[in-house]
């Protein structure tokens, strides 16, 4: 059969499909899939286990709320459903995911399917990425693909949800219509995603407004003040929403970039109170996550704040004092007096109460109770607070603002030996015709662990080196190619840790600098034409404190 063209609107079907949008179908029944928004504007489903979760969580608070009025539950931790996601809250009331130990918040929404769709199966369909492992398509593209197969199309053209694909059931590939470029795709059972407690409600046609239920089923929520420092990877951003910009180290079924399990700011003395009245700023991208599985009601581990002696390794890499209390004196300065009326967003602790962290992390010469501003950007910690970040980072004798990302400091990263090399050739990208090419190929072998590493004296792998990346051989395209040197020099572009497509743990990964390693766009949209990606690898380089001022050093 041939493949059924779309009508050119993502609610369009193929031809003997319903219309209909997911979402929108008369079957009274509905589940809830609880999704995060990737920093490309992409909704991504949590696993039906996690989204079982939260919606139990969810439905309890608002059965609570109607007999008390006392309203929605104000956060749900993830580490309850599965310990993987242990860093990660739920803010229900601003619709924010929050990651605990680098302060990387992402746009959350609730959106509702059929439950005869394949989200209310608990059905997936995945395609085969670069690293050979599996990925899942957005869930409003399982349910159009369910639909296909289930009414025996051969063949389906995924234009109208806006892929440039058509997917082929009887040989089970992914064809690109421009490239030809072809790639597997699979279709799998997982846990059927929660059937909602009651039949949802119409939902509002035309622009979403901020109530209670454009922000549950349209994950529109409110603009909090926790994004007003910086539109970099604000959730509804014009930046967010470019069909062809995911890059090289997204795409998950999970939630948050995880680099590896290292000890999670959780030993602090409260459970974390996030809420829409905080002022925080935290507008960083943190790239997706783990597919690990998991299963319901397993307690995310308290893990305390170690504080090892710094190694041999960290103390050389600067001439600066990278001992711990050192650092954090340095580049803050004692409040004198009473302490502002509001919360250190490290602990959750009013900075008038004693440090979270005062019974996990132990310090003679910085007292529970003593606040910090930091001299530039003046935000306010406790120093206690500080301390346990830094002990629990790379202790490189750079400090980063959670609250801002300001940077304080040479930050440096984990990055393996290896090589990076730098070619060049006439060819040229798509969107970028008036100029030849760039060729970054990075080398990295697998080794032994360091100690500044997960799992130090253990063996690291090193999948798919060399890798490719390409830049337009232009003016920004060459400034993006020194700031990269530097990146590479300060080894942050990759780092030791869990591969967000595998799974696969003590393996280089990359480190949240987004790479094209494809000339041509595919589903990964690891490749070009991207008329965004420029500026935003800029804004990824700058969160990392490499910026053109790098370059006069």
């Amino acid at each position: 059969m041939a493949a059924a063209q779309g009508a050119g609107s993502s609610s369009a079907g193929p031809s003997g499909l319903p219309s209909s949008a997911p979402g929108h179908s008369s079957n009274s029944t509905a589940v809830a899939v609880w999704e995060w928004q990737d920093e490309f504007g992409r909704w991504r489903p949590y696993r039906g286990n996690v989204c079982s979760y939260i919606e139990q969580v969810f439905q309890a608070s608002q059965q609570k709320g109607r007999r008390s009025g006392s309203g929605l539950v104000s956060s749900i931790p993830l580490g309850h459903a599965d310990p993987v996601l242990a860093p990660y809250v739920i803010d229900i009331p601003s619709l924010t995911q929050f990651r605990q130990d680098t302060g990387t918040m992402r746009a959350v929404r609730r959106h509702l399917f059929p439950g005869d769709s394949a989200a209310g199966q608990g059905i997936i369909w995945e395609w085969q990425n670069d690293e050979g492992g599996w990925s899942p398509y957005e869930m409003n593209v399982c349910v159009f693909l369910e639909q296909a197969r289930a009414t025996n199309h051969q063949r389906v053209d995924l234009g109208p949800l806006g892929y440039n694909y058509e997917v082929d059931f009887v040989a089970q590939v992914q064809t690109n219509k421009t490239t030809r470029f072809r790639r597997g795709v699979q279709r799998r059972l997982d846990a059927p995603y929660p059937v909602t407690a009651s039949p949802p409600a119409p939902i509002h046609t035309g622009v979403a407004c901020s109530c209670q239920q454009c922000w549950l089923n349209g994950g529109t929520g409110p603009i909090t003040t926790r994004y007003r420092h910086s539109m970099i990877n604000f959730p509804n951003s014009s930046a967010t929403h470019q069909v062809s910009s995911r890059t090289a180290s997204v795409s998950s079924s999970n939630v948050g970039f995880v680099p590896y399990n290292k000890p999670t700011l959780s030993g602090a003395r409260s459970t974390p109170r996030l809420n829409a009245q905080s002022t925080w700023a935290l507008p960083q991208g943190g790239g997706p996550s783990t597919g690990l599985p998991a299963s319901n009601g397993v307690s995310a581990p308290k893990l305390p704040v170690k504080m090892p002696k710094p190694s041999k390794v960290n103390q050389a890499l600067a001439a600066t004092p990278t001992e711990p209390e050192a650092v954090v004196k340095r580049y803050l300065e004692e409040v004198k007096g009473s302490p502002a009326d509001e919360d250190c967003i490290i602990c959750m602790e009013k900075l008038s109460s004693p440090s979270g962290y005062s019974d996990t992390c132990e310090c003679s010469t910085i007292k529970p109770e003593t606040v910090g501003r930091l001299t530039n950007c003046q935000h306010s910690f406790h120093m206690l607070c500080m301390l346990a970040m830094y002990s629990n980072g790379n202790k490189d004798g750079s400090l980063q603002c959670p609250s801002c990302k300001t940077i304080y400091g040479e930050k440096t990263g984990t990055q393996p030996k290896g090589k990076m090399e730098v070619s060049t050739y006439p060819q040229s990208l798509p969107g970028h015709k008036d100029c030849g090419t760039i060729q970054i190929v990075y080398h990295i072998s697998r080794g032994i662990q360091g100690p500044e590493h997960p799992n130090p004296g253990m063996p690291y792998t090193a999948r798919g080196f060399p890798r490719y990346c390409y830049l337009p051989d232009n003016e920004k395209g060459r400034k993006v190619l020194e700031l990269l040197r530097v990146a590479w020099k300060r080894r942050l572009i990759f780092t030791v840790g869990t591969s967000s497509t595998t799974g696969e743990s003590n393996t280089v990964v990359w480190n949240e600098i987004h790479h094209k390693t494809e000339m041509d766009t595919n589903l990964s949209g690891h490749g070009y034409p991207d008329p965004n990606y420029l500026d935003n690898v800029l804004a990824e380089l700058a969160a990392q404190g490499v910026t053109e001022d790098c370059l006069r050093q």
